[in-house]
Order: structure tokens, then sequence, then C-alpha cells
């Protein structure tokens, strides 16, 4: 007998039933941190809120089929001048369950975004990678990715 093969995970807009899931995929990169504790505050529920209504963000999740989520980031478009006046896709907070990887999930979180963003008009799409994460770096140059700008940040208090 043949067992049915396993759903293909699917890239879907985030809802707000996802939001433990993804908030504990955020609170540790080294570790699977179990959903349910998780505290999702007023500060949490007004950001997400903002993010769904906002045309130009997208939190998105990678769904296994089953409802867990494996993955995350969040997409924002931007207009801008250059590129012809194209739009241009900025991806953060990109995320894997730590106890996931490994099998391909980040690569089809990524291309998945990617082709989002291209079937939009996006000319580019950019993102920023904490510089100690090395094993980010290179997984980002195989998916095309070009280490073009120096970034910089400035915390606000």
């Amino acid at each position: 007998m043949t067992l049915p093969a396993a759903p293909e995970p699917g890239l879907r807009p985030a809802t707000r039933a996802d939001l433990p899931a993804v908030l504990a995929l955020l609170a540790d990169e080294d570790r699977a941190v179990d959903p349910a504790t998780v505290v999702v505050d007023a500060a949490y529920s007004r950001a997400f809120a903002e993010i769904e209504a906002d045309a130009r963000n997208e939190l998105l999740v990678l769904d296994d089929g089953q409802g867990t989520v494996l993955g995350c980031l969040q997409v924002t478009y931007i207009p801008g001048l250059g590129k012809g006046g194209a739009e241009r896709a900025l991806v953060e907070a990109v995320r894997v369950r730590a106890d996931r990887r490994g099998a391909g999930l980040g690569r089809t979180l990524m291309e998945r975004a990617v082709e989002r963003a291209r079937a939009r008009g996006c000319a580019l799409v950019q993102l920023t990678s904490n510089k100690r994460r090395e094993d980010a770096h290179r997984f980002y140059v195989s998916l095309g990715f070009t280490r073009s700008h120096e970034g910089f940040k400035l915390s606000l208090p």
C-alpha cells in the first residue's frame, strides 16, 4: 500500500491565528519555540493589524498544508523613482523553524516570495542580514542575491 504524499508547503498571507507561530519563529533563531507559550500582547496585535491593512506590506507564512507554520517573512513593497519608477520588495524577518531546517524550506519560502514580487512588477528584491549570519549569507548568494551594498541601522530609543 502506498501512503499519500505529504502536502506541498504553501506560501500564503498570515492570518491572525498564525500570529503565535510567527512570533515563536521570531523569538529564537536557534531552537523551535512552542507557539502555545507565546503571549500575543496588544502591541503585537496592533502591528499585525497594521501590516494586514497595508497593501504595501505582506506577512507571509510557509504552511505545511495541514496548518503548521514552517517559516515566515515580511515583504514591504516600496515605490521609488529608481529602476524606472518600479517598486522594489524589501524582505525582512526571514525564519524557518529550527527543527525543520535543511530540507529546502528556506529556499521554497524565498523563491516563492521572489516570485510574488516579480508578479507584482517589482524591479528588485532586497534584504539585509546580520553580519554574523554567514550561513544565511551563503544561502542568499545561492539564491542569486549579490552583496551590492553595505547596510546601516540606527536604533531609536
